[in-house]
């Protein structure tokens, strides 16, 4: 798995994109008592269901795959030049 350079700015962008997209779909907020492997979980479930990602195989269902697949699709989404894929 190769680690991005702002990798956990790139994971805080997708949570936040993530909870946009888990908003329009009818989803209610996460709220502060969440804890963000949860979070991770959730958001990495709602791109799983609306085809944005592909699934993790089961057994690699874990909170770092999780993480690296919420960072590979966002920085697919930002543009090149985008200063977090810098």
């Amino acid at each position: 798995m190769k680690k991005h350079k702002n990798e956990a700015k790139l994971l805080k962008k997708a949570l936040e994109l993530g909870m946009a997209l888990a908003k329009k779909q009818g989803y209610g907020d996460l709220d502060k008592t969440v804890s963000s492997k949860d979070k991770v979980e959730c958001i990495y479930r709602l791109l799983v269901e609306v085809k944005q990602i592909t699934p993790l195989a089961t057994d690699q269902e874990d909170g770092p795959n999780m993480k690296h697949k919420l960072v590979l699709w966002i920085s697919r989404l930002l543009p090149p030049e985008h200063e977090l894929l810098q």
